[in-house]
């Protein structure tokens, strides 16, 4: 059998003697053959192709032990892996993305176009639905803070209650706009605190959050979960978060379409939720005429996007859309609890 010395393997692989000692210590790459008595490790030609497999995935990024997780599985589910975490990538980048840009902004003194002054009108309305005994949503709405947790585990009513209260001083004091993505990180890390101190923060319990932050001309978004926040904008709907589920994870890799999540038996099972996960946080401009709608998803898993867009553009005023929806998913069966919050974008006299 032919044998290549770690240096040799090292030059042939392009992966250094140094990664090649790393991989062998968190068994990634085991060498073929160790000397007993000197130590040293040696390679067959046989192994350069995984060795260039892990070389290319960590010029990808990709954490060590996901590495190790790809290497063990056939060629087909190798290719699905890889493809689910460059979605999760690119998800990630386009939060970076949204940053970067609004500190671009905030650092150019970028003016608006609109002068007109701006507020918030607002309504929310949190419903047990037809089947489920007791409500563990929380929505909340007011003229700076907009909230929907959904709890779930036998504290789920308190884990929901909690974030939403941990949040409720946003909604009293005055929010710079220049800061603000700081200080809802900072409010939701409280609010993650809250939660593990219900129930002794026993592990089956938690709750998701999807929460806006008002600044008078920017919504700050912060997500986790699969409850959700769409835009009413023009007649067209758009949702602006991103469901943090496994249902998600297999569609944006490919593995599901949108049409077959619907029905998945496992569409309700999170990857992330408020104490388990980083959440997602963005920044929006707000323009007269806008609805945002934030919902658990009792909703969303029954009424379709077309038939929210449709019912949020018919009702006239945020509190007859919110029960409009409460009344659209309850008809469809209301198999979970429903949770409503729709805050409309109007200008004011300066």
């Amino acid at each position: 059998m032919e044998w290549l010395t770690i240096g040799a393997f090292a030059r042939a692989s392009r992966l250094s003697p140094k990664a090649l000692r790393l991989y062998d210590e968190l068994e990634l790459l085991r060498p073929a053959r160790v000397d007993p008595d000197s130590g040293y490790r040696y390679y067959t030609p046989g192994q350069l192709e995984q060795a260039r497999q892990v070389a290319w995935l960590r010029r990808l990024g990709m954490p060590l032990a996901r590495i190790r997780t790809v290497c063990a599985l056939p060629p087909a589910a190798a290719a699905d892996e890889i493809r689910a975490y460059w979605a999760q990538v690119e998800a990630e980048t386009a939060v970076r993305r949204d940053l970067a840009a609004f500190l671009a902004d905030e650092l150019a003194a970028t003016p608006r176009k609109d002068t007109r002054m701006l507020e918030l009108r607002y309504s929310a309305h949190s419903d047990p639905g037809r089947v489920r005994p007791a409500n563990q949503d929380t929505a909340y709405a007011g003229g700076r803070l907009l909230a929907v947790a959904d709890g779930y585990g036998p504290a789920g009513a308190p884990a929901s209650s909690a974030a939403v209260a941990a949040l409720r001083f946003l909604d009293s004091d005055d929010v710079p706009a220049g800061n603000v993505l700081n200080l809802l990180e900072d409010a939701v890390h409280g609010a993650s605190e809250a939660v593990r101190g219900v129930d002794a923060g026993a592990e089956e319990n938690g709750t998701t959050l999807t929460a806006l932050l008002w600044t008078g001309s920017r919504l700050a978004l912060v997500h986790i979960g699969d409850s959700r926040a769409y835009l009413l904008r023009g007649g067209a709907l758009f949702r602006i978060t991103h469901d943090h589920t496994v249902v998600q994870s297999l569609v944006d890799a490919g593995r599901l379409t949108v049409e077959e999540a619907v029905t998945h038996p496992q569409r309700a099972l999170l990857l992330k939720a408020l104490t388990t996960g980083t959440p997602d946080l963005k920044l929006h401009d707000a323009e007269p005429g806008d609805r945002y709608l934030l919902c658990s998803d009792g909703l969303c898993a029954v009424v379709p996007d077309a038939a929210i867009r449709d019912l949020l553009t018919a009702a006239p005023a945020p509190e007859a859309a919110v029960h409009s929806l409460v009344d659209s998913a309850n008809a469809a069966g209301g198999p979970d609890n429903v949770s409503c919050v729709v805050a409309d974008v109007v200008a004011t006299a300066a």
